[in-house]
């Protein structure tokens, strides 16, 4: 494995890991963030990931990108919750009036420290955080090791574990978009998707979930059979029409790391992500940004130029105990593990 650490901007650092295969991870400690990842397809080295140059840029253009997400991933109602009998109210977002990603600012936009761990068929940079007790409204001071690992045969892994002193809610996941076209100008919709998923959460106008798991059969949302992303953005499904695509939790069949929960190809067949996971479900989100698109290494980015599989517990589990549970009792820690494979097909 060969690392380089080298400046970021700002005070930032990024840190390269690199196979004797040629895939490159790169990491900043700026949000424990992904940056790049490479690999050769097609002749070339070619990036499967959105990102940006410099610290700097991530900060105004759009912290989340690539980026450790938490307290609590996704949307709380109102920033209210029940725990232990007691009512908790967190910050709220000054537009939608309801809690995104834990509060702002978040794991994100925070620096982070790290150690890079060595080794011979894999390398990892490991990445820890203190959340102090009351931050955002947050119970319980928790301590957060995100551990980014990249293996001697092309797989990508994210271990998260998180340890509080009280009882707390912790929903980690990581917002990395996929663009494995390697051109940030062009959309996903020739991508195509399979998704180890049946059902998937409802959600009202403003993107906060119902309650409600409503199949996928007969819907836009059915990539049971592998189909182009194409397919789901010409379609009116009522739920893509509310977002102009997916920002969508997604309940997986399995959750189990020994099998596939989604598998993405690149339009030209040459790359191939299979993403495995330990938690039950995912958030699809298909970048539905319209025209309000960042530029990226001097390109304007498409319009549903990404997708994301951001793997957690579904958003709006505080409130609904079927999609799952997000409480970390106080002195267990939590670990939950997603790994992604690259695999490249040459002429």
């Amino acid at each position: 494995m060969k690392i380089s650490n080298t400046d970021f901007g700002g005070g930032y650092r990024l840190i390269t890991l690199e196979n004797e295969q040629g895939m490159q991870l790169a990491v900043s400690d700026l949000g424990a963030r992904i940056v790049h990842l490479s690999f050769p397809a097609a002749g070339k080295q070619r990036e499967l990931i959105l990102g940006f140059d410099s610290a700097e840029e991530y900060l105004v253009k759009d912290p989340y990108i690539g980026a450790s997400i938490g307290r609590t991933a996704g949307r709380i109602e109102n920033g209210v919750f029940e725990l232990n009998g007691q009512t908790i109210q967190v910050d709220v977002d000054k537009t939608t009036h309801h809690s995104l990603h834990g509060g702002q600012p978040g794991f994100e936009s925070k620096k982070w420290t790290y150690t890079i761990i060595e080794g011979h068929n894999e390398a990892s940079v490991l990445f820890s955080l203190i959340s102090l007790e009351g931050e955002h409204g947050y119970p319980g001071t928790l301590d957060i090791e995100v551990r980014y690992t990249l293996t001697a045969d092309n797989r990508w892994r994210i271990t998260t574990r998180g340890i509080s002193d009280r009882d707390t809610l912790f929903n980690p996941t990581n917002h990395v978009y996929f663009n494995l076209s390697g051109d940030c100008t062009e959309a996903v919709d020739q991508h195509h998707l399979w998704l180890n998923s049946s059902y998937f959460a409802e959600l009202r106008q403003d993107t906060i979930p119902t309650g409600k798991k409503l199949p996928v059969a007969g819907t836009a949302f059915d990539f049971t059979k592998k189909k182009a992303l194409a397919e789901l953005f010409i379609s009116n499904f009522d739920q893509k029409q509310l977002a102009d695509g997916m920002d969508h939790p997604f309940f997986l069949d399995q959750a189990d790391l020994n099998v596939p929960a989604a598998i993405l190809t690149s339009p030209d067949e040459k790359v191939e992500l299979t993403v495995k996971t330990d938690a039950s479900s995912v958030v699809l989100f298909t970048a539905n940004f319209g025209d309000n698109t960042p530029e990226m290494h001097g390109q304007k980015m498409a319009n549903h130029g990404g997708i994301t599989f951001e793997t957690q517990t579904a958003p709006g589990a505080e409130q609904f105990p079927e999609f799952g549970s997000i409480q970390l009792t106080a002195y267990q820690p939590l670990t939950t593990i997603t790994e992604f494979k690259i695999e490249g097909k040459e002429e």
